[in-house]
């Protein structure tokens, strides 16, 4: 079950929401952040397997995975809690990202919605490490707008056959196995696509090479290419025409909990920004006592408070077994956009040399400007909260005299 499970499990109590939202210092989340510290203590310059295998080691990558699979079946505020230490103590928030994001949608649509003989086969080695696994949905001209993907699924006389492209699949370049999205009938929209598992030494499986980008340089992506790809009936994940519904309740996951580790680079930028607050003089004072200083500190504590409980909020209702589409898209949206402020404001309080590859600082601000696209734009959350209001539907009079929806 790794350390992570074993060693703090039994210190908590049917608080735990309240203590994560709580206390910054919560046991769990300054676990996993000496662990990072430890661990991942330097920037990498590409994706470390033997960083994968220590992670699996500590329990990461089997935390939402049940036990019968080689997992620790922990809640979804104790997972949150890990990464957000991860956030906190890791120097490389590309492998914390690639992390999440197999935990959060790769391995979640499949405990969701994967056969007895789909788990059974990859969970254990996704949760010891010795596989990756990729989750495959957008297309070089299909990403916000998912019903209109270009990809097929094909009935044939040995299952199905699989033509199309992905791109932009996070570890889709590294990965042992995908989970692909596919349309069996484009006239149905969103009703016509189908979810399948697929390894990829499968005949007709084309993986792509890394794709550069500006920051999350450990967590690679690219593009996957299905040629006459034949699939057996198995590997369907679920059955025909429930692709839609697979991808939506595993992105309004990995939606909420993505950026878990975003709150603890948040807090690092605070830290640091307190700190040469305090230590850096200007006009023989520290700059701390400069309002333009002091406010923007305060400004970035603020955004990283609402995140937090934007995020537990969610991490809650989804423990509840509740819909978190509404808190997962604020979540989302308060996270990515506070990380990528806060990131500026902390290389703005550094000044010239906030502008230097030495500092740090713009690593960090390339890093969080990923966000902004993943998990769906920061203009497609808006769409999600204002269409769960139902700012575009017009009230309608009532006969007893008042408006209703």
């Amino acid at each position: 079950m790794g350390q992570l499970g074993v060693d703090i499990a039994a210190a908590y109590d049917p608080q735990l929401t309240v203590d994560a939202m709580c206390d910054l210092a919560h046991p769990r989340k300054r676990a996993a952040a000496e662990w990072a510290r430890q661990h991942v203590a330097d920037r990498g310059t590409e994706f470390d397997r033997g960083r994968w295998a220590a992670a699996a080691e500590f329990g990461v990558l089997g935390m939402k995975t049940p036990t019968r699979y080689g997992g620790s079946g922990l809640s979804t505020t104790e997972a949150l809690l890990t990464f957000e230490g991860l956030g906190l103590g890791s120097a490389d928030a590309g492998f914390v990202f690639a992390l999440a994001s197999q935990v959060f949608a790769m391995q979640t649509a499949l405990i969701e919605s994967g056969s007895d003989a789909q788990k059974d086969r990859w969970l254990p080695p996704l949760v010891s490490g010795e596989a990756l696994g990729a989750f495959a949905m957008s297309e070089p001209d299909a990403g916000s707008d998912v019903a209109s993907i270009t990809t097929t699924l094909t009935a044939c006389d040995d299952g199905f056959v699989l033509d199309g492209e992905k791109a932009w699949v996070t570890l889709g370049p590294l990965a042992d196995v995908v989970i692909v999205f596919a349309t069996t009938d484009r006239a149905k929209g969103r009703w016509g696509i189908t979810a399948v598992l697929v390894p990829t030494d499968t005949p007709g499986v084309e993986i792509g090479p890394i794709e550069a980008k500006s920051g999350l340089t450990t967590c690679p992506f690219g593009r996957i290419r299905f040629d006459r790809c034949v699939v057996p009936a198995e590997a369907l994940i679920g059955p025909l025409g429930a692709g839609a519904a697979v991808f939506s309740s595993a992105v309004e996951a990995e939606r909420a909990f993505l950026y878990a580790a975003q709150l603890g680079v948040m807090e690092r930028h605070i830290d640091r920004a307190v700190y040469r607050a305090r230590t850096r003089t200007q006009f023989g004072k520290p700059i701390g006592s400069f309002q333009a200083i002091s406010h923007r500190i305060a400004d970035m504590k603020l955004r990283h408070e609402a995140a937090r409980l934007l995020v537990y909020k969610a991490a809650a209702l989804h423990d509840r077994g509740e819909s978190v589409a509404l808190a997962a898209a604020l979540a989302k949206l308060q996270t990515s956009e506070s990380a990528v402020t806060s990131a500026l404001d902390v290389v703005r309080i550094h000044g010239a040399e906030g502008y230097t590859e030495a500092a740090g600082l713009e690593l960090d601000l390339r890093d969080a400007v990923g966000g902004l696209a993943y998990s769906g734009t920061s203009d497609i959350q808006r769409n999600i909260v204002a269409g769960l209001l139902g700012v575009d539907r017009p009230l309608r009079p009532d006969p007893r005299g008042s408006a209703h929806r």
